[in-house]
């Protein structure tokens, strides 16, 4: 694995368990085995390293998803809505320092003051956001979605449930398995879904 690669893995794990104000470059250098001069010449700043981990997480999430979406076949767009929620809660637990930085509220106060962050912030929940709406729209071909449920509120409304759902399962508050079928039943019902649960 390549040292850049190595910075920001271990990065992201010290900021997701720390915060990125408590975690100085120090103790990244540290366990890394990178100088300090090696990791600023890779990333700039510190915020320019907690930016890149960002896109690295856009990029992985694009990637997972992509892969997942190719190599399956969905019998119907509800189907998919399904698997993908299933597929989401998969990787939230697969790369859960990621998921558990992105839920940290350092990421939002940073994002306040650069206009950097919040973009790669609203990509990253574009792109999910734009995942859930395509299981929608499919159903909406297919019929087995109501044509009148407005595809991209109802994607992030949807996404919405999920998340928090991994927010209580990334906190260690509650098991987000253990509503799974409730959340699946809650879904179709907000999809006003034409298929037996």
């Amino acid at each position: 694995m390549k040292k850049k690669q190595v910075i920001l893995d271990v990065a992201a794990n010290l900021f997701s368990q720390k915060g990125f104000n408590e975690t100085p470059i120090s103790e990244i250098s540290k366990l890394t085995g990178a100088a300090e001069g090696t990791i600023f010449y890779h990333f700039k700043t510190k915020e320019g390293l907690f930016l890149a981990i960002l896109k690295d997480f856009k990029n992985s999430i694009v990637e997972e998803f992509k892969g997942y979406i190719e190599d399956n076949k969905f019998d119907s767009g509800i189907h998919m809505m399904e698997d993908i929620i299933s597929f989401y809660l998969y990787l939230s637990g697969s790369m859960e320092d990621r998921f558990l930085l992105l839920h940290r509220h350092d990421a939002y106060e940073l994002s306040i003051n650069n206009p950097e962050c919040r973009e790669y912030l609203e990509a990253i929940y574009d792109c999910l956001i734009d995942i859930f709406e395509q299981a929608i729209a499919t159903g909406h071909n297919d019929g087995s979605i109501d044509r009148e449920i407005p595809p991209r509120k109802t994607a992030m409304i949807i996404f919405a449930m999920v998340d928090a759902l991994v927010r209580f399962n990334t906190y260690s508050l509650y098991n987000a398995g253990a509503l799974y079928d409730e959340l699946i039943n809650s879904c179709r019902r907000i999809l006003n879904s034409k298929t037996d649960v």
